[in-house]
């Protein structure tokens, strides 16, 4: 959240405009309002995999919270983005434990993103009473 909270104070001088006096324009400048940015340009917050764009990592994050609930039972919890075609799994694979005033979580993620599918593995802290998991320790898969 905090990562967010500072791509959008980043991303606010972008919009900022200023003002022209009377109707005086600037030789060369093209005053024809333009589109916003496309998604799949922004660089994604997720450390997940860069296969995914920042949709994908919305709901690919709520379903990692699922999986990873310590209160929960620890089954697979499946995320996909209908829009992008992308899609995976969060497999929690051992129980919730403390880590520095927090509750982590051991994961193997599957993602598929069409031709590009990924296995990692990795954890997940969330702190005190808040519903954001903080990725720790993500890597390729090794089974062992």
């Amino acid at each position: 959240m905090a990562l967010a909270a500072v791509c959008a104070l980043g991303l606010a001088g972008c919009s900022m405009s200023l003002p022209l006096v009377g109707s005086a324009s600037v030789a060369g400048v093209d005053h024809e309002p333009t589109g916003s940015i496309a998604k799949t340009a922004l660089a994604t917050t997720s450390t997940l995999s860069h296969n995914l764009d920042v949709e994908d990592w919305r709901r690919a994050r709520a379903a990692l919270g699922t999986a990873l609930d310590p209160q929960g039972n620890g089954a697979t919890v499946a995320w996909d983005n209908p829009q992008t075609g992308r899609k995976g799994t969060f497999i929690p694979v051992a129980a919730p434990y403390p880590v520095d005033g927090q509750v982590c979580r051991a994961f193997i993620a599957r993602i598929d993103a069409g031709e590009a599918k990924e296995i990692v593995q990795g954890s997940a802290c969330r702190t005190g009473g808040t519903d954001d998991w903080t990725l720790r320790d993500v890597k390729p898969f090794r089974q062992s």
